[in-house]
């Protein structure tokens, strides 16, 4: 089997077994992803989605954001870790949105990365689940499976991205990347992989079952 053909076969059985990929993070608005994600640095998104709820009908709108108190974010967000940078960073992006971007989160690399907080991982997720470009989001589930997997090797996000870049169908990369995810949770758990019960174990370097 070639790399060609170990590609389309992980692809193939990651849609058979997780049909409906999705952001686990729950938002209504463009904005509302960008917060989200950046609170899940560091952290669960339950934890994330136990929080945005309130967060988010205490400021209902992006100058509501925009003009809050960076102290009383920093209270609403505390739970998540890193709140004082996390709080900062989602008031100053929601700033320049309003400033910049006519109120929008931008449609490309280079402009999401100027927004604080913003990094490729962020990016690629906002420009897969919003734009629905395609989009290599490089978390920890993606790093360590696509390296079992023999797809990339190392554990540097944006070099393992550019590896995923060369051998992913661009219209298949964002949602190979959220199915890794759920794979992740549910089968190849990073203390304990379920490897005798894994689909993916026809195309696994590591599987030696």
């Amino acid at each position: 089997m070639n790399q060609a053909q170990q590609v389309a076969g992980i692809i193939a059985a990651l849609k058979e077994a997780y049909p409906d990929p999705k952001c686990a993070l729950t938002y209504q608005k463009d904005y509302e992803l960008m917060i989200a994600v950046r609170l899940s640095a560091q952290c669960t998104d339950e934890r994330v989605n136990q929080i945005t709820p309130a967060l988010f009908q205490q400021y209902p709108t992006l100058e509501s954001f925009a003009a809050a108190d960076i102290s009383q974010v920093e209270q609403m967000v505390h739970s998540c870790g890193f709140y004082h940078h996390k709080a900062r960073d989602i008031v100053l992006a929601c700033q320049m949105l309003l400033q910049s971007y006519g109120g929008k989160v931008p449609d490309t690399m280079e402009e999401l990365l100027k927004l604080p907080g913003v990094g490729r991982k962020t990016a690629n997720l906002l420009l897969g689940d919003i734009y629905h470009k395609p989009a290599v989001v490089c978390d920890t589930h993606c790093i360590r499976i696509t390296n079992k997997l023999g797809l990339a090797q190392g554990k540097d996000p944006a070099k393992v991205e550019q590896q995923l870049w060369k051998i992913l169908p661009p219209e298949e990369s964002s949602d190979f990347c959220h199915r890794l995810v759920l794979h992740g949770r549910a089968v190849c758990t990073a203390r304990s992989p379920q490897c005798q019960n894994c689909t993916l174990a026809p195309f696994c370097k590591s599987f030696t079952g």
